[in-house]
């Protein structure tokens, strides 16, 4: 069984490797790499997968679910530049894959215990534009 909840934040971010010149992030990012940056409204769809408890009948309680994730993503990504101001960004940069990696990170940990593991983190940039990450390697320039 696959139980998903769902998160929404805003925040700004520019695509630019400092390794390459402006010319080629321009080139690699188009105009995602502009460094006065732009903003998103993201929304995170967190899937995890087990077996309900045979006594509560749940895989995870979704109030417990919802608090996991508003402290996990919201909180640290709200209304933030995540270039200057949610590590690992300020190393890394913030595309939606990469974020996509930083919230697994973040939210693994809480999420593997009891009947249920985390099975997907979904996150959209916009309505028609998603990354599905499963867990499958770090955060990566």
């Amino acid at each position: 069984m696959v139980i998903t909840r769902k998160v929404e934040f805003s925040a700004s971010h520019m695509c630019r490797d400092p390794r390459l010149s402006d010319e080629e992030n321009r080139k690699l990012y188009g105009p995602a790499a502009n460094p006065h940056g732009h903003g998103h409204n993201y929304v995170v769809e967190v899937s995890l997968r087990g077996q309900p408890d045979p006594v509560t009948g749940m895989v995870l309680d979704l109030k417990e679910l919802k608090e996991i994730l508003n402290r996990e993503i919201v909180a640290p990504y709200d209304h933030r530049f995540l270039n200057y101001e949610v590590p690992p960004f300020d190393q890394v940069v913030p595309t939606t894959e990469n974020i996509a990696r930083d919230i697994w990170r973040r939210i693994e940990p809480c999420l593997s215990v009891g009947n249920g593991r985390l099975h997907s983190v979904r996150v959209y940039e916009t309505p028609d534009l998603y990354v599905d990450y499963y867990g499958e390697s770090p955060c990566t320039m």
